[in-house]
């Protein structure tokens, strides 16, 4: 009767010793300053659950979510469907008397953050010049999703979702409708509106997501010098979308129309359009589960000057100059039964007139008049340009050049398609280093007439009205 007491005791010491290494484990994160990034989501993180359909079918969460939101396969089946499983309860005037076709969802949490080389004051007067670590941690809450989705009906189905977030501003985060199966085929969907790009990985449906992590930056990656245009590929677009995917859902391709928006309403500022493309196939390696890869590539266009102008700004809808930029990846789900693993290949690029905000009609780059090139050492040779992007522009008129400028004068950067777009020109050019005839033959020698129009006014005047 007393062997049953040892073991008592050993089982309340092992809960005592789990107990105390669940707080030293909580108190380490909590007080840790250690440069990781946040594990919970963050309060402007949207998320996709909609449970008016599990009571409308009888079914539980569980049926679609493999883990609340992330859909499992029968449930990004349903959704490819319009919302509909293929039995009278697709009916929108099914009723039933728990069913109410909207959910309400906001989150109360508990987040972390730090992050490392923080552009800070040095405490010394000094203003941006130091670098320090930032921590926070603490409970919040996000904002407020209202969602309706249902059937209109027999393969026309809509999602409306007003959005608000932690200060109670709202605004539409989608407001779609679906016509799918049209000619009695899968591989023929149409949804137009404001809604998600068909993407992969969804953004609004992970589990965790920092606003500073790689899967946000991503998404909503911008290089840093660019403010003539705001994108990202995580945000809703307005356009129309045809989507195609096979009976049983494992090949699934899109693609999709666009405004030039990012997803905000009104018209463009441009008379462009974006693209985006996507395609995945799934398949099952055994025990371990359904497997999915695929890719995406997002094309866009953006302006870069205004053909008219109202009170210094420009006129919506007249943005021209357009110039491209693109995002694609490849993305693979791996399941190893209960664990899975995503992998991200993301490659973005922008035409370096949006890089840099330059109007595409800028005539003029880098222009030395009146110059003289020398070298430290007769034994130094240099050229007079090389292209670092495709549309470097560089001119020099009437330059005294020693021999330490090389004859050939400029350099393609071991990239012959650049010798079409760039511009580099010489007028006047005098000296040992001058020698027009051994220069590279895609550079130009301007006319009189064309070094004329080089004046200080022009060059410096720019579109702003200051006068040099």
């Amino acid at each position: 009767m007393f062997k049953g007491t040892p073991r008592l005791g050993r089982r309340k010491l092992t809960f005592l010793t789990s107990g105390c290494l669940f707080v030293l484990l909580f108190l380490s994160v909590v007080l840790n300053d250690s440069p990781s990034a946040s594990a919970l989501p963050l309060p402007t993180l949207h998320v996709r659950a909609i449970p008016a359909f599990a009571r409308k079918y009888g079914m539980p969460c569980s049926s679609c979510h493999e883990a609340w939101p992330k859909l499992s396969p029968f449930g990004q089946n349903f959704k490819d469907n319009g919302y509909q499983m293929g039995n009278d309860r697709d009916a929108p005037i099914f009723q039933s008397p728990a069913y109410w076709p909207i959910a309400i969802r906001t989150t109360p949490q508990w987040h972390r953050e730090s992050i490392n080389r923080v552009q800070v004051d040095d405490g010394l007067g000094g203003q941006n010049n130091a670098e320090g670590k930032v921590t926070a941690h603490g409970f919040d809450y996000s904002g407020l999703d209202i969602l309706t989705a249902g059937t209109l009906a027999k393969n026309i189905s809509f999602l409306f979702v007003p959005s608000a977030d932690e200060t109670g501003a709202f605004h539409i985060e989608s407001a779609n409708l679906r016509f799918s199966n049209l000619l009695n085929s899968s591989w023929l969907n149409i949804k137009v509106g404001k809604f998600e790009l068909d993407l992969l990985h969804s953004e609004k449906r992970g589990l965790t997501l920092s606003g500073n992590g790689g899967g946000y930056q991503n998404y909503h990656f911008q290089p840093l010098t660019e403010t003539s245009y705001v994108f990202g590929i995580g945000d809703n677009q307005v356009g129309v979308e045809w989507m195609g995917h096979s009976k049983n859902d494992r090949t699934r391709i899109s693609a999709t129309l666009l405004s030039s928006t990012d997803g905000n309403p009104g018209l463009p500022t441009s008379r462009g359009y974006d693209g985006y493309f996507s395609a995945s196939h799934a398949f099952e390696v055994g025990s371990l589960g359904v497997q999915r890869v695929g890719g995406f590539a997002y094309i866009g266009q953006a302006p870069t000057f205004f053909q008219f102008t109202s009170g210094g700004g420009g006129i919506a809808g007249t943005g021209v100059g357009n110039k491209t930029f693109y995002r694609a990846g490849l993305i693979g789900m791996w399941y190893f039964k209960k664990l899975d693993i995503t992998t991200m290949y993301f490659h973005g690029s922008d035409s370096a007139f949006l890089a840099t905000n330059t109007p595409a009609n800028q005539p003029f780059g880098f222009v030395f008049s009146n110059c003289r090139i020398t070298g430290e050492t007769p034994n130094a040779k240099a050229f007079l340009g090389r292209p670092w992007r495709s549309y470097a522009s560089v001119t020099f008129l009437k330059t005294e050049m020693t021999d330490n400028v090389r004859p050939s004068g400029w350099d393609n950067w071991r990239d012959p398609a650049r010798e079409s777009t760039v511009r580099y020109s010489e007028f006047n050019s005098t000296g040992p280093g001058a020698n027009s005839d051994a220069r590279a033959r895609w550079a130009r020698q301007l006319t009189a007439a064309e070094a004329q129009a080089f004046t200080l006014q022009k060059v410096l005047g720019g579109q702003d009205g200051w006068i040099p």
